[in-house]
């Protein structure tokens, strides 16, 4: 998983040849309007490349938004289509150690793309540097019928179960389920979704 390689899908597809593009994200506003934070409490989405949901979450009144990720094309795609709206991280998750803690850590991107231990242990630990007690997770993955690889990379599929247990330790579990995501081309995506708070 490589900025070059992110920023190619990003460059050389327009937003309806991604299959991950989501014209409303309206499960994770759902999520994070349910997690009752206050409008300037921080909120960061991994992964938020060229998402929408920054643009959601600023018309619904939050003012504190910060986008991260590896592509730096995602990101300036959205920073010319929002401006100084949202602030803009570009990093590796596995490599980032958060400077400031969030109060929602979103993720319906990255995590799936990490296969081995020492990826799921880089990213939990900077999961647990950038939020503190009571902080919300909301996270979605692909689930065990989704679908083995996504843009020319493997990923790894999680259960309900055994995402709320890789979290378990640190994380008291609000609620899990799945939904289906539809690709711009009609392809359905199950996906795996869990709402934690941080212990």
């Amino acid at each position: 998983m490589t900025n070059e390689h992110w920023n190619q899908a990003y460059t050389e597809k327009t937003p309806d040849q991604r299959s991950w593009t989501q014209p409303e994200a309206h499960d994770s506003l759902s999520l994070i309007r349910e997690s009752h934070v206050c409008k300037d409490a921080a909120i960061i989405d991994i992964g938020g490349g060229a998402s929408l949901l920054v643009d959601a979450l600023i018309e619904d009144g939050y003012t504190d938004v910060t986008l991260l990720d590896i592509a730096s094309a995602a990101l300036t795609e959205t920073e010319v289509r929002i401006g100084n709206k949202a602030s803009y991280l570009c990093a590796d998750i596995t490599l980032w150690t958060p400077e400031r803690t969030y109060a929602v850590w979103h993720d319906r991107a990255v995590f799936h793309f990490l296969t081995t231990p020492e990826q799921h242990d880089a990213y939990l630990n900077a999961f647990l540097t950038g939020t503190e007690s009571s902080s919300h997770l909301i996270i979605a993955t692909f689930a065990p019928t989704g679908p083995e690889s996504c843009s020319g990379l493997p990923v790894q599929r999680w259960s309900q179960h055994d995402l709320a247990r890789f979290f378990k330790p640190h994380c008291e579990v609000i609620s899990t389920f799945e939904t289906t995501h539809t690709t711009p081309w009609g392809t359905l995506q199950p996906f795996t979704w869990l709402h934690a708070r941080r212990k």
